[in-house]
């Protein structure tokens, strides 16, 4: 969908109005990224920051990817504070 619209003055920015249709057929949601490139105001979907980690994690396990990189080393809290 390609539509034309003015950029309107809100306070002492300026913005513009989304219609309802062209919000849904994005898939946008409350929070959006925004980006300027190339004269372009670029407006997508905020991504979840965490999205794909379980899969991802899965997968490494699978290939025995999921191993600790760093040595053990244990601390006081280990020892004297930590119940199972």
């Amino acid at each position: 969908m390609m539509l034309r619209t003015r950029i309107v003055k809100i306070g002492n920015s300026r913005g513009v109005r989304l219609p309802k249709a062209l919000i849904e057929q994005a898939g946008l949601t409350e929070e959006i990224e925004l980006e300027a490139r190339d004269g372009e105001v670029v407006i997508s979907s905020a991504g979840r920051p965490r999205r794909g980690w379980a899969e991802a994690a899965q997968a490494a396990a699978e290939r025995s990817e999921d191993v600790r990189l760093d040595p053990y080393v244990p601390t006081r809290f280990d020892a004297e504070e930590w119940e199972w």
